[in-house]
């Protein structure tokens, strides 16, 4: 069945007041709020995220009530921004704060940048009360325990723009996740533990449905693609990649990359029409594929389709929140595995790659189309994309599922350029150093239990994807620059304790 397409997602911009001002200053405020949610939106336009959309000034609590329940059920409505322009009684939005299910930005602002020192009165006071009106605000959520992320200063600020930008970004994640299906072609890589996980509860917290069809519904799809489809998809990888000789028309292998299109052409196919927009394959569950999807799932992530490799689900469930997270940042974002380490003193670096699945929109430069064997799976040689990664700043990301919760494990990293040529290495990689060092990044990723599974992004960094923990409920933990061993030890004794104690109130 193929999903309806869904509406233009935007933020919605609350603004709170109450009614004893009187009609004219209410007039002003109104005026004040829509020109800083004007100024808002031109400036997460400017940064690629969702436009932001005003609403009338909120004066009482039956108003603010019902405007939370309409945010609730609006598809589009992705978070909702609120601002205390004026003094807004707090015991006033207690139904209404208690009510919303959509992600929360409080923002604190004003109208104006600069005082007006000369002729401020009374009459101005009045009019610009954020200083303490928020303050009402904030201590109303705070007791409501309501997650939210504050931001403070004028909109015309960047680093305002910017945090704001994060959240949104963030709630689009979020908003994507709510309505995601993925579908398993098979099941998970068998005897391995980290890959399984708690699929109603990734249902509960994170809205994705995730369900299973044998890997031969797939294969009843590839065998009905047209040959004359196929032949414009391989003119297609002919203009876009740099393909081996073996591999163009009249080469002895061409009919390997005349299948892997017959593989991509026929699981678009199959994605489209189930209104999925994130699977696993599993090379263990191949069933009539003659080649396991190489080239096809590298080409379907590159689309912004989330992939977990080996039955994978929860990263491939996190790799689809990132590509809608990007927006309209670069560097991309790709399915990673930690594969192998260089161990020199001083000079340590990991190298990730994959058995195929590495998305070429990390890529530096153009990448180049190969067939090579591959020793396991037991199936014919399949194509595949080969590049290694820009360089740059980025995050690699985990979630694994602790039984009783999801953890989000996080890595600042530093993507670099290799060594020396890798001419023998058949696959696409990335080559980085951890930060603080690979020592302590791995000592405390192996204390986390994290995946081996993860997300590599140059484009939704570490805000983002703590922002996106807050708004799914999800504990995160953050490996950078600062990080100690023994500090990161006591920090996971604190959050188990804090997650236990939350969990029982």
């Amino acid at each position: 069945m193929t999903t309806s397409a869904a509406p233009a997602p935007e933020v919605w911009f609350l603004t709170g007041s109450q009614s004893l001002y009187g009609p004219e200053t209410l007039d002003q405020v109104a005026a004040q709020s829509q020109q800083v949610a004007r100024e808002l939106g031109a400036a997460l336009s400017s940064l690629g995220t969702v436009p932001v959309v005003w609403k009338p000034v909120l004066l009482d609590a039956a108003a603010i009530h019902r405007q939370m329940l309409e945010a609730n059920s609006a598809p589009e409505c992705v978070g909702v921004i609120t601002w205390m322009h004026t003094f807004s009684p707090a015991k006033m939005w207690i139904a209404g704060l208690d009510a919303l299910q959509k992600p929360l930005l409080h923002l604190h602002t004003q109208a104006g940048m600069e005082l007006p020192w000369s002729t401020i009165d009374m009459d101005f006071m009045n009019l610009n009360q954020a200083a303490h009106g928020d303050r009402e605000h904030g201590y109303i959520q705070t007791r409501l325990g309501v997650a939210r992320k504050t931001v403070a200063g004028h909109v015309r600020s960047p680093e305002v723009a910017r945090r704001t930008a994060t959240w949104a970004r963030a709630a689009m994640g979020r908003h994507e996740l709510r309505r995601l299906e993925l579908v398993r072609f098979g099941d998970n890589m068998r005897n391995v533990a980290v890959t399984e996980g708690d699929k109603v509860e990734a249902q509960r917290r994170f809205g994705v449905a995730v369900n299973t069809h044998g890997v031969n519904d797939l294969v009843a799809v590839v065998d009905t693609v047209a040959d004359g489809d196929v032949d414009k998809l391989v003119t297609e990888y002919a203009d876009s990649y740099a393909v081996a000789p073996e591999l163009l028309p009249g080469g002895d292998r061409h009919e390997s990359l005349r299948y892997g299109a017959r593989v991509e052409l026929g699981l678009r196919q199959f994605l489209t029409e189930g209104g999925f927009r994130a699977f696993t394959t599993n090379f263990e569950d191949l069933g009539g594929l003659r080649q396991l999807p190489g080239l096809a799932v590298q080409r379907l992530m590159a689309d912004g389709y989330g992939f977990g490799g080996e039955g994978d689900w929860k990263t491939s469930v996190l790799l689809r929140a990132a590509k809608v997270m990007e927006g309209d940042e670069p560097g991309g974002s790709s399915f990673m595995e930690d594969y192998t380490y260089h161990l020199v003193p001083g000079a340590e670096k990991v190298l990730g790659a994959h058995m195929l699945e590495v998305c070429p929109s990390i890529a530096a430069g153009r990448p180049s189309l190969e067939v090579h064997p591959l020793s396991i799976g037991g199936r014919e040689d399949p194509v595949r994309l080969r590049f290694t990664a820009a360089p740059g700043e980025a995050v690699v990301a985990g979630l694994s599922d602790l039984g009783d919760r999801m953890r989000l494990t996080l890595n600042e990293i530093d993507v670099v350029e290799p060594d020396e040529a890798l001419p023998q290495l058949p696959v696409a990689c990335a080559v980085w150093e951890p930060r603080p060092s690979l020592s302590v990044s791995a000592e405390s990723w192996l204390m986390a239990g994290a995946p081996h599974h993860t997300v590599l992004s140059k484009a939704v960094l570490r805000e983002v994807w703590e922002d996106f923990a807050e708004m799914t409920g999800v504990e995160a933990l953050v490996i950078d620059a600062d990080t100690t061993t023994r500090r990161f030890q006591q920090e996971l004794r604190w959050s188990a304790a804090y997650r236990r104690l939350a969990e029982g109130l």
